[in-house]
């Protein structure tokens, strides 16, 4: 799994963001926190948000998703809107912990590594707990006071964010959507893979342009 698409929520560039959306007046609870781009949320995501919420479950802790990059553009990186990536979670998350009362809330990047954790604080609370796959990550928050629960990286090669983008985009044009769904069911649950085609969110990708490369 790629550390970009599995946690990463900053970028590193030059163009300017909106800051959107902005923060609560007031930053919620501490609580346990899983942090990542979901472009789109895939196995490997729901893997890793299964794992967390047994570990608040068991320790008494509230969960909630932080969905970064939120104010990123249009691209083939970054095809889908905080409100639709919040929305897939939503809906697995009905699918599969229906139960389970977990905050969904999205992050602007804000292209500046250092002083992530002090921004993101502003939208998700302060010092909680972070679960995370993510090496990068960890050692930004450990250094901010949070403790990390380190989880495993599951089929690291086969559900890297970036090949199942490019696989959604060779899709994108298939109008059969009993095959489509087939296909994208390996790599996304397949609640998600419905919504993409109920959505058209998948066709959105046959007009991003170049195809998609590994970066990294």
């Amino acid at each position: 799994m790629d550390e970009d698409d599995w946690e990463n929520p900053f970028s590193v560039g030059e163009v300017p963001l909106l800051m959107e959306p902005k923060p609560p007046e007031q930053a919620p609870k501490p609580a346990l926190i899983v942090l990542g781009r979901f472009q789109p949320f895939h196995r490997g995501h729901a893997a890793l948000v299964d794992a967390a919420l047994d570990y608040a479950n068991e320790n008494g802790l509230s969960s909630r998703i932080v969905i970064g990059s939120a104010n990123q553009p249009e691209s083939l990186d970054n095809p889908w809107t905080w409100q639709e990536r919040k929305q897939m979670i939503c809906c697995w998350l009905q699918a599969n912990h229906p139960n389970i009362e977990v905050d969904v809330i999205a992050v602007p990047d804000i292209n500046d590594p250092p002083n992530w954790v002090e921004h993101a604080e502003q939208y998700h609370g302060k010092a909680g707990v972070l679960f995370t796959s993510d090496g990068p990550t960890t050692g930004l928050y450990r250094q901010s006071g949070w403790e990390v629960i380190e989880s495993p990286l599951e089929q690291r090669d086969s559900w890297e964010g970036w090949r199942i983008r490019s696989t959604l985009k060779m899709l994108s044009t298939v109008s059969e959507k009993e095959a489509a769904i087939l296909v994208m069911a390996e790599s996304i649950p397949k609640e998600i893979a419905e919504l993409l085609w109920a959505e058209v969110w998948l066709k959105r990708l046959a007009f991003l342009g170049r195809p998609f490369e590994s970066v990294g």
